[in-house]
């Protein structure tokens, strides 16, 4: 879909940062399908948990991402993922060898032009939510750098600025300013 934009790239690079600043000026913003998988895990007692059990949580995280491409199917403006089935995919692959990137990728589309958050150690945080280093976050944004374009999205490295200048970048790389 031309209005469905991709926010990825390395954990704890900045992504919900600039989501929240996105969805202040207005649009539309789905959260990341691995954080709520892991809230409704750690409360239910669940086992698809990266930690746990990185397989189900990534199949949950595919079936998620396929679901919030539905509820917002209607929005006629832009709407921004916080990462989304490709991530999912992207891991699932690496952790499985299952061959599903390319299906998946090419039957559900985004816009063209993916914006990638790169490996800032100085904001890097780990959480209750995201357990992992900075080590795996790093890995995890190189797969994610070479599998988008592996399925034919240009990518945007999101500079290191304050969110209201990153906010600013995506919005004109999109050419959706919106003036207030």
């Amino acid at each position: 879909m031309d209005r469905f934009v991709v926010i990825s790239g390395c954990s704890g690079g900045g992504k919900s940062t600039l989501l929240t600043e996105l969805e202040g000026r207005g649009y539309c913003v789905v959260e990341e399908p691995g954080r709520r998988i892991v809230r409704a895990e750690t409360q239910s007692n669940g086992t698809a948990l990266p930690w746990i059990d990185l397989s189900a949580f990534l199949r949950r995280a595919i079936e998620m991402a396929i679901a919030d491409r539905t509820s917002v199917q209607s929005s006629e403006d832009w709407v921004f993922f916080d990462r989304g089935l490709i991530d999912a995919a992207v891991g699932l692959e690496e952790v499985t060898g299952e061959p599903i990137l390319a299906t998946l990728g090419h039957t559900y589309r985004y816009h063209s032009r993916v914006f990638l958050a790169p490996p800032w150690p100085e904001i890097y945080v780990q959480d209750p939510e995201r357990r992992h280093g900075m080590n795996s976050a790093m890995a995890e944004y190189s797969r994610l750098l070479n599998a988008y374009p592996s399925i034919g999205y240009d990518v945007s490295i999101l500079p290191k600025v304050g969110v209201v200048e990153r906010a600013d970048f995506v919005l004109t790389m999109l050419g959706a300013c919106r003036s207030d």
